[in-house]
């Protein structure tokens, strides 16, 4: 890990549990470190790494869609099947660094560092468990992305939800809330998750301003955010949003890149920029499980980053960008031809779903999951992305990432013809029980 010129003045001790502050790096791991730093003539027989040689893979090559292609010489591919340090494949290191330097210019970039995970599910999972403890409170934006309920329920951690608007989460309802909570005695929460983004479900993107606010509240009671952004490169509006890391002047800011969007989701590839001190205890968990992302994935990444350079990166998010609006744009259209006086939407400015509300309809969870799969359509109920999964909700996300035009306008006709169907055996139910009302 790069040694830091300037510190944050924040006390990082207040943000970890008791399990993350008794962990120890294992010395197999630090020895790997050293030895991937140490001068050529320095002979190692510290690690149990296996030899090269008795691997059977002779020569990768990866030939891409432009018509370029690359090969990994013997020491990137001797490298590419072998073990490395925990916290990443050290040229991708320096190339990722470079990248977050340039993309976002953070405040302090020294006392920053990146650790590389296995997609952002991952570093979500061990940021979280690094953080919270059992019955410790997390500040969520409603709805919020299912993925982190699965990590903090076995922990039985306070889920805190903060209602959204059509920009995102309401700066005046998370003051409110915690001013409320700070005046009844009750635990302050130490992280907020959020997905300013292209969000899922609702495809809402905070403007800057509204981010300024959040991160004003943040350095008022003294907690972490969280800043879940595998869709930063994939928003609809005219200027690039600003991320919270470029307005985090006091190491408050945990970010999770994602490259399972813009790459490829089967290289299982991500990494968390942060203070170093929360790099620091991140990479000991990672340790302690699956010891380092895939390195044949890094090297992979390393060598397209460098062949196409900064310049080229975001020509190709460019190009994504494109890509995913012009899919936007038709299932919006779709949804308005098929869905007009059933349903409410809002245009997603960005990432992949539509979040869809269907009038009439208190909850759609029976009729997505049973009688949806039924009648030859598979969305998303609403109700999953809620604190409470088993209270109704009217809310369906429907994704326009994947399936071809034909396909998406059969699923908004087989969903307007869903949704009719529901309404009338709910009629019928009414109508034969005058006790209902």
């Amino acid at each position: 890990m790069h040694k830091t010129r300037e510190k944050f003045e924040m006390d990082y001790s207040l943000f970890k549990t008791d399990v993350s502050k008794r962990r120890r790096s294992a010395t197999t791991r630090e020895l790997t470190k050293i030895a991937y730093s140490a001068p050529k003539n320095v002979v190692s027989l510290a690690e149990g790494m296996p030899n090269e040689e008795t691997f059977p893979f002779a020569e990768i090559s990866v030939k891409l869609k432009d018509g370029s292609s690359f090969s990994l010489d013997d020491r990137e591919l001797a490298s590419a099947l072998q073990y490395i340090p925990t916290q990443g494949y050290p040229p991708l290191l320096q190339s990722l660094r470079e990248f977050q330097r340039r993309t976002h210019a953070p405040p302090l970039w020294e006392s920053r560092d990146i650790v590389i995970v296995s997609g952002s599910q991952d570093g979500l999972s061990k940021t979280l468990e690094a953080i919270l403890g059992p019955g410790d409170p997390l500040l969520v934006h409603d709805p919020f992305y299912p993925g982190v309920e699965v990590v903090v329920s076995p922990h039985k951690v306070e889920l805190i939800p903060i209602p959204q608007d059509e920009h995102g989460v309401v700066p005046e309802i998370l003051r409110e809330t915690l001013r409320n909570r700070e005046l009844s005695g009750k635990k302050m929460p130490k992280i907020m998750y959020i997905n300013a983004t292209g969000s899922n479900p609702t495809g809402v993107i905070i403007p800057l301003e509204r981010r300024k606010e959040i991160y004003r509240i943040a350095c008022e009671y003294n907690f972490l955010i969280l800043d879940d952004d595998p869709y930063h490169f994939m928003h609809f509006n005219e200027v690039e949003p600003k991320s919270f890391l470029s307005l985090d002047t006091e190491g408050r800011v945990i970010r999770l890149d994602s490259f399972s969007k813009v790459i490829s989701s089967g290289l299982r590839l991500g990494f968390i920029t942060a203070a170093a001190p929360l790099i620091a205890s991140i990479e000991l968990h990672l340790q302690s499980s699956h010891l380092h992302a895939p390195t044949l994935s890094q090297v992979i990444l390393y060598k397209l980053m460098k062949l196409w350079g900064y310049d080229g990166m975001m020509k190709h998010f460019t190009g994504i960008r494109r890509f995913y609006k012009q899919r936007r744009d038709i299932i919006a259209r779709l949804a308005e031809k098929h869905l007009t006086g059933l349903v409410d939407f809002t245009i997603p400015r960005g990432g992949f779903f539509l979040w869809i509300k269907v009038r009439d309809i208190k909850d759609t969870w029976k009729m997505i999951m049973q009688r949806g799969v039924t009648e030859g359509v598979i969305m998303a109920p609403g109700a999953a992305f809620m604190k409470d999964s088993s209270k109704p909700c009217n809310a369906i996300r429907a994704s326009f990432s994947k399936a071809s035009y034909e396909e998406m306008n059969l699923a908004m006709e087989r969903l307007a013809d869903l949704i009719r169907s529901e309404l009338r055996n709910n009629y019928s139910i009414i109508n034969e029980n005058p006790f209902i009302n």
